[in-house]
């Protein structure tokens, strides 16, 4: 863990004159990396849960039939469902670690490959190709997890008390796969490629951009230099709102798709508008952002103090 940090130190300026020292795959213990990154996957996971649920409820309730807004929902979930209602799902969504080690094996793998690149470029494609690697293993439990997120509700969007376990699980695979075959697990893949890609992509050059500008601000204000992690504790976040504020409304579009068993991304995408206009395009982006905030920081401090845990001697 950094110490302060003296202006113009040289573990701040690095050689090609950046402020924040970027810790590389070569430079790390890989199976302490991996070990640690479960952990903190399943912490993060539990705790933005709750609030990807009401997200999801709220993308796909047509205008607002039964949740007058992000607030709304989460009295009326605590109300009618309990805590319990919050995690509606959440055994399924366990196994999406896999998916998640697999996105950050991908992102430093190819950060790797791309070698001299400048970092805003090999942050976009590693990000990008990153997301295309886990979503591929992640579609079919978020097509699942959404399903069980939903049981209990009528047809007006009320919900019960009502316990979900692996029968549901079981049955809602086997709904799946009797109507659509092995593809209905991929509802709504291209609609995740084209939500998530983007924003992977986005967040990662947003993130050094973010952190490099206010260490740079930073250390021209302030006596001292801060603790690293306290500049990137600030970065994530940042950088997530930004990514997900400019893929929301493709994240609309997937959730339905993967919800309602849709196909088309443009007709799916025709239907919102006629229904709700142009305001439709933020749906659930409340949500998403409370979402993105806690997860962002919580992430990206965990990431990087997992990077320096593992790190060899630099």
């Amino acid at each position: 863990m950094e110490t302060m940090l003296e202006k113009d130190s040289p573990e701040v300026m690095a050689a090609s004159s950046r402020r924040v020292k970027i810790i590389e795959l070569q430079d790390m213990d890989i199976k302490r990396f991996i070990m640690s990154g479960c952990c903190l996957s399943l912490f993060i996971r539990g705790s933005i849960y709750p609030t990807n649920l009401v997200k999801t409820r709220l993308q796909v309730q047509t205008r607002n039939s039964y949740y007058n807004g992000t607030w709304d929902a989460f009295r009326k979930i605590f109300r009618y469902e309990g805590i319990r209602g919050f995690y509606k799902g959440f055994f399924v969504s366990i196994f999406g670690i896999v998916g998640e080690q697999s996105y950050i094996l991908t992102y430093e793998m190819t950060r790797r490959a791309c070698g001299d690149l400048d970092n805003t470029v090999r942050s976009f494609i590693a990000g990008g190709t990153a997301s295309l690697v886990s979503q591929t293993i992640r579609v079919p439990l978020d097509v699942i997890t959404q399903k069980l997120m939903l049981l209990g509700q009528t047809a007006d969007g009320k919900t019960s008390i009502r316990k979900v376990g692996i029968q549901d699980m079981v049955k809602i695979m086997q709904e799946i796969h009797g109507r659509h075959g092995l593809g209905g697990f991929y509802r709504g893949y291209l609609a995740a490629l084209l939500t998530n890609v983007p924003n992977s992509a986005l967040f990662w050059p947003f993130y050094h951009f973010y952190s490099e500008n206010l260490a740079s601000l930073l250390n021209s204000t302030a006596n001292t230099f801060p603790p690293l992690i306290v500049v990137q504790a600030c970065a994530g976040p940042m950088a997530g709102c930004t990514a997900a504020i400019l893929t929301n409304p493709m994240d609309i579009i997937r959730t339905r798709l993967q919800v309602t068993g849709g196909r088309s991304i443009t007709r799916t995408f025709s239907k919102l508008m006629q229904e709700e206009g142009a305001k439709g395009l933020t749906k659930g982006l409340t949500a998403r952002v409370l979402s993105t905030i806690p997860n962002s920081f919580v992430m990206m401090v965990g990431y990087e103090t997992i990077k320096k845990f593992s790190a060899h001697q630099l």
